[in-house]
């Protein structure tokens, strides 16, 4: 049987496929899972570290001490469930929210250095933005002397709360945005070039012009890039709010008052910043963190103004003024370890509540499928197994009952599958046995009741003095006893039979010889019933000796004639004939008869058959005789089988092999002699 067929293959292939299934699913569940919980972790650590960085760069940039932060720190510790230590960059402790009288060393590794003047690109991205110099990264919330009080601070949103009012009657949405200095400014909402241009109708300059805190530092930081370009030899320059330059200008403090040559030049400066200014007006004023940049290309050149000046020099020197005058309102850079709560150790990404959750779900459901799947495929291998327990329950329970006898199903070719045909094979034939069984008990009660009942009334009349006691009574006596003798003894073959215990003698036979002794015996039988019987002379070639139980060959070539002499009519014939076939010798008896139906000739050969259904002995004989047949041929190795027309006659056909089997003791040997008994 090809394996995948077979019940082995298929419970190999079925396990093979639900370990393939629940591995495969399970590792890539646990893959999916564990990544996405592990990026998320990864992502919310990554998160909190910058909001912790982004906290304590802003406390930098708007105080100038440390003083104060413990408070910070530990707010921070509490909601991100993290240590937080601050030292110097010496290593002296500033603050640390382990809770410990000793605390645990600190991390090995840095996780940031907090310096407002040069903030962290990736932690402090959204801060920073993206400066062209790395010495322009400077902390957009250190702004110093330029924070506005805040009387200064509610003028300028008062102005600029008429201009958004102002904006919107023109059907243009905007909005004010405070800069980190507290500086107000106007921000339009989408991208409306008419609206823009009708702007001018509506802000001022009051809201551009720089208030008398934010004049004051940018005086002073003038002053300062001026010295640092005056050290460099390059011309003085002008800076305005957005930390834009205008080349050739003096700083207030710096030089004398400028001749009328000089002070033409600067008229001539101021016109350009004003119609620079006016293009600009509704641009966020630009912080003062800013990277310094020339004024746009619609200013005077430097070859118009018959200057020429270095603009990294300028740039360099704005930013070195910058950081000297912020300086002293910044805290200084200060060393950040980020560790796991009460330990030394580099935060790691430890699942939380829900991704662990999640994993155990996947993994549950994994499990879930995969005890289904098992349970289905063991439920489709138990099924017939079971159907088959419960038939055998049943033929237990209800014996022989058409109940018992229901055919177990066969689904598939298969171990099971073979298993459920053998029963149903094996519960047909035992329901078959169980009806010979009771048909044979039936029959054989009937055939010895049948003279026993007749000797039994003879004798009660002759006790009685109704019947006389002679010849005839005797002989009447005598043929029903010699009746019940017949089926004694033939029950008794038929169990020697059966039992594999049938004694043979076998010797060297022929079998014309045979042949014309059995014709002599039957001839008296034959004459009486009007029956011609005859024996057939040989062919041409003698025929082979057989090695034969010749008592035993002649009963069944016996009961065959007759049988056959029994039902043909008067007139009719009953031819016997041997002939040679390959290592057989062939006797055929050939009769006239009524023959025998087609459906009736399986049949022919059981016990207590008769083709005439009524129990009457008009045909005579107990209906043993041919089963006598077929174990007597079976014993010697051979075969017997019938052929008939019904009408026309019956041919039966006994084999015998020209050198018969049997042991040392005489028995018919091997399977040949050994039949089942029902």
């Amino acid at each position: 049987m090809p394996l995948r067929k077979s019940l082995l293959g298929r419970l190999l292939a079925v396990s093979a496929l639900v370990a393939a299934c629940s591995v495969g699913a399970t590792a890539w569940l646990a893959v999916q899972t564990t990544s996405g919980a592990i990026k998320q972790e990864q992502g919310q650590n990554l998160t909190d570290d910058a909001r912790i960085y982004n906290t304590l760069l802003g406390y930098a940039a708007a105080n100038p001490q440390w003083n104060a932060v413990d408070a910070t720190v530990r707010q921070l510790a509490r909601e991100t469930g993290r240590r937080i230590a601050l030292t110097t960059q010496q290593g002296a402790p500033i603050a640390d929210s382990a809770t410990q009288d000793s605390p645990p060393p600190l991390p090995p590794q840095v996780s940031a250095i907090v310096d407002p003047f040069s903030p962290d690109t990736v932690l402090a991205a959204g801060t920073v933005g993206s400066p062209e110099s790395a010495e322009d990264r400077i902390d957009p919330r250190a702004v110093g002397p330029f924070r506005l009080p805040k009387a200064e601070k509610a003028s300028l949103r008062e102005i600029a709360a008429r201009g958004v009012e102002c904006l919107r009657e023109y059907g243009i949405a905007s909005d004010i945005v405070d800069s980190p200095s507290g500086r107000p400014s106007i921000q339009l909402v989408g991208n409306d070039p008419e609206g823009i241009a009708s702007t001018t109708k509506c802000v001022t300059g009051e809201l551009d012009e720089p208030t008398a805190t934010e004049d004051k530092a940018l005086t002073a930081l003038n002053k300062l890039a001026n010295e640092c370009l005056d050290r460099q030899d390059v011309e003085s320059v002008k800076l305005s709010l957005g930390l834009s330059w205008r080349l050739g200008a003096r700083a207030p403090g710096l030089r004398d008052d400028p001749g009328p040559a000089e002070k033409a030049r600067q008229d001539k400066e101021e016109e350009a910043d004003a119609a620079a200014d006016e293009s600009a007006r509704l641009r966020p004023t630009l912080p003062p963190t800013v990277a310094p940049q020339p004024v746009p290309s619609d200013t005077p050149s430097p070859a118009e103004l018959g200057d020429e000046v270095d603009d990294r020099a300028v740039a360099s020197c704005v930013s070195t003024a910058r950081r000297e005058q912020l300086s002293s309102y910044v805290a200084a850079p200060a060393l950040l370890f980020i560790g796991d709560p009460d330990s030394a150790t580099v935060p790691g990404f430890d699942l939380s509540p829900a991704n662990t959750a999640r994993i155990a779900g996947a993994a549950a459901l994994i499990l879930a499928l995969t005890v289904g799947a098992s349970m289905l495929a063991a439920t489709r291998v138990v099924r017939p197994l079971l159907a088959l327990t419960g038939a055998a329950q049943r033929m237990k329970d209800g014996g022989y009952s058409d109940a018992a006898s229901v055919p177990v199903p066969v689904r598939a070719d298969s171990e099971v599958g073979r298993l459920a045909a053998a029963f149903n094979d094996m519960s047909a034939h035992r329901a078959r046995m169980e009806v010979q069984r009771k048909a044979l008990v039936s029959d054989v009660a009937h055939e010895l009741r049948t003279p026993l009942s007749n000797i039994r009334g003879w004798l009660e009349g002759a006790q009685d003095g109704i019947a006389d006691l002679d010849t005839a009574f005797v002989s009447s006596l005598l043929e029903e006893a010699v009746q019940l003798q017949h089926i004694i003894d033939d029950l008794q073959d038929l169990a020697e039979a059966d039992a594999g215990a049938l004694r043979l003698h076998p010797e060297p036979v022929r079998i014309e010889d045979l042949l014309a002794q059995v014709a002599a015996a039957h001839q008296g039988l034959a004459e009486r019933t009007g029956v011609t019987l005859t024996a057939a002379p040989a062919s041409a070639f003698e025929l082979p000796e057989l090695s034969a139980d010749p008592v035993r060959l002649r009963q069944a070539v016996g009961n065959l004639v007759s049988n056959a002499v029994r039902h043909t009519p008067s007139g009719g014939s009953v031819t016997l004939r041997a002939y040679e076939e390959v290592g057989m010798v062939v006797v055929d008896v050939e009769d006239t008869g009524e023959g025998i139906a087609a459906e009736n000739l399986p049949h022919v050969f059981d016990r207590f058959w008769r083709a005439e259904k009524s129990r009457s002995r008009r045909m005579g004989g107990s209906g043993l005789g041919l089963a006598i047949v077929r174990k007597l041929a079976e014993a010697h190795g051979g075969t017997v089988h019938a052929v008939s027309t019904k009408g026309e006659g019956s041919v039966f056909t006994l084999r015998i092999p020209i050198g018969a089997r049997t042991d040392e003791d005489g028995a018919a040997s091997g399977a040949d002699a050994k039949t089942t008994a029902f």
